[in-house]
């Protein structure tokens, strides 16, 4: 299986395949909204925005893994992000992105591409590249700034 035969449940509850996003880069977060690095939201929407036109895309997957750092339902995630950050990039419903509950996507995605101390998802704000042919072909650290990642989604744009 490949990232295309994927899908996940967006905020609205509607099921989206990840094929919908084939021809695009795609950078996959997963988000938390009371982590010291929740302000990293303000610098992936300013991202996507920079780059939308071009083929872009994020998908944010709030999760609630980490030291219970998103403990709200989805309408109260939505919201947050909302509010607080501006974000219009799709957003997801919370997943987990470890163990045995982990989303079959995150699974996918860890398999692909290793951490460098293993390949469980360390903490919120790992980010995952996907080319636009379903490759997964890069992964970061949570500290990764998104700012950072400008080379290389510029590279695969």
């Amino acid at each position: 299986m490949g990232f295309y035969d994927y899908s996940a449940v967006k905020m609205s509850g509607q099921e989206v395949s990840m094929s919908e996003y084939k021809g695009k880069v795609v950078l996959v977060v997963n988000t938390a909204s009371k982590c010291g690095l929740t302000p990293q939201l303000k610098g992936l929407e300013e991202l996507y925005k920079e780059y939308k036109d071009k083929g872009f895309i994020i998908l944010g997957f709030p999760c609630n893994q980490f030291a219970n750092q998103d403990p709200g339902d989805n309408k109260e995630i939505s919201e947050f992000c909302l509010l607080n950050y501006g974000v219009t990039f799709d957003m997801f419903q919370k997943i987990d992105v470890n163990g045995e509950n982990a989303h079959p996507l995150y699974k996918f995605l860890k398999k692909e591409q290793h951490g460098i101390m293993g390949n469980e998802i360390k903490w919120n704000f790992a980010k995952f590249l996907v080319d636009r042919d379903g490759n997964v072909v890069k992964r970061y650290a949570p500290t990764t700034e998104p700012q950072k990642l400008k080379n290389d989604i510029e590279a695969y744009l």
